[in-house]
């Protein structure tokens, strides 16, 4: 029997088109939700819709569940597929409300929640920082003196590294506490220092059918805080290292301490100069800032089809075969305006052009970006070698090398 499978945001971000055609291609019907205009839907996402439902913002939500129990009147909807953190929690009202099967409201708040997520795992003996939660400046005053500078403080259900800050004293503390204003809860926890992986997952009741582990260059608690880098993420090819030991135990232990079923998740952990690992945060979602890409070209699969694959059939077919090692070079032009030039790119891909595998790169004219508010920022290089160290010298040289000037 053909599944109809509600897929919330289809075409926003820039990642879930390709999610949603992983969907179709698995022969289920999807029916859309989302707050864009059908004819703004991206062609990808709007070609694997066999319907669409929009609603006027994704901030009302009795809205939404009105339209979907409309939908549902009309249409058998079997199942309901989010991939975009922000609607986690309404993928599972949704579910409870229709009565379908997938994760609920509580089995998602561990995954939203960082303070839940680190209870948890600390009643399974996983080391995590040490960790308080707070809605007020008074608490996290008080959460950072029990702890001990440097702390880290970011938002309770946030996602990647926005709004997020490392705080070495009380001084830096008071002129940090203003940005947060707009958070409503904030996580305070022990600053580590160390370095940080990803362990991202696609599992199939319960059982790991598929992992990753990226190491990101620098930490992106860093490349947030600093114009000038160009922040990357490497996939890696060799994941059986014992170096990444302790992360791969740790990220096994943690999907099953959590009960995650089916699906993708994204891990973040950090590696300490004496080989400990510790546990960041986890998602029950794919990894963002074009992660998923990278994981097709270091193995030449297709992860968004093989995701489709998981939640709809309960199987994951793709070949995993890890060939290479993949980074992503994030750019940030230099001025404000426009971009108006860019320098170093014919020469680079003259040396490197067959390790390049997407050259994204705001086109001349085009606004800048606000790069405090992405990490795509101005463009992306993607770059794949079998040799780590050849694949890191790559990429520096298309961080270093390769300017975007705005004015």
């Amino acid at each position: 029997m053909t599944k109809t499978v509600l897929m919330i945001s289809p075409g926003f971000p820039v990642e879930q088109p390709f999610f949603t055609r992983g969907l179709a291609q698995t022969g289920a019907h999807v029916l859309g939700l989302g707050d864009q205009a059908e004819h703004d839907l991206p062609p990808i996402a709007r070609e694997s819709l066999s319907a669409y439902i929009q609603v006027p913002s994704f901030s009302d939500e009795s809205a939404i569940m009105h339209r979907v129990l409309e939908a549902a009147q009309k249409v058998r909807i079997d199942q309901v597929e989010c991939t975009w953190e922000p609607y986690m929690t309404l993928a599972a009202q949704i579910r409870e409300r229709l009565g379908l099967p997938g994760m609920s409201v509580a089995q998602t708040l561990p995954f939203r929640d960082k303070e839940i997520m680190k209870q948890v795992l600390d009643r399974h003996g996983i080391r995590t920082p040490r960790h308080f939660s707070t809605t007020t400046a008074d608490g996290v005053r008080q959460a950072a003196h029990e702890i001990g500078f440097p702390v880290c403080v970011k938002p309770i259900a946030g996602a990647g590294s926005a709004d997020t800050y490392r705080v070495d004293n009380a001084d830096v503390l008071e002129q940090v506490l203003p940005r947060l204003r707009h958070v409503a809860e904030v996580s305070v926890e022990e600053f580590i220092e160390a370095e940080e992986f990803t362990f991202d997952t696609i599992c199939v009741d319960g059982e790991i059918k598929y992992f990753n582990i990226c190491r990101y260059r620098p930490r992106p608690l860093i490349g947030r805080q600093n114009e000038w880098i160009s922040q990357q993420t490497i996939a890696l090819k060799d994941v059986d290292s014992p170096d990444l030991k302790s992360g791969r135990e740790m990220g096994f232990a943690v999907i099953k301490a959590l009960g995650f079923q089916t699906g993708f998740t994204h891990m973040e952990w950090y590696r300490k100069a004496d080989g400990e690992a510790v546990f960041g945060e986890i998602g029950a979602r794919p990894p963002g800032a074009n992660t998923v890409e990278l994981m097709n070209y270091a193995c030449d699969i297709d992860t968004f089809r093989g995701w489709g694959e998981a939640v709809i059939h309960h199987q994951f077919s793709q070949p995993i075969v890890r060939k290479y090692n993949c980074a992503s070079i994030f750019k940030r032009a230099q001025g404000q305006g426009r971009i108006r030039h860019i320098e170093g790119l014919e020469k680079l891909m003259y040396e490197y052009g067959e390790h390049v595998c997407v050259v994204d790169l705001l086109p001349i004219g085009a606004p800048r970006r606000n790069w405090l508010q992405t990490l795509r920022s101005d463009g992306m290089i993607i770059v794949r070698h079998p040799d780590y160290a050849t694949v890191c010298e790559i990429a520096d040289q298309f961080g270093i090398r390769l300017q975007l000037y705005a004015g």
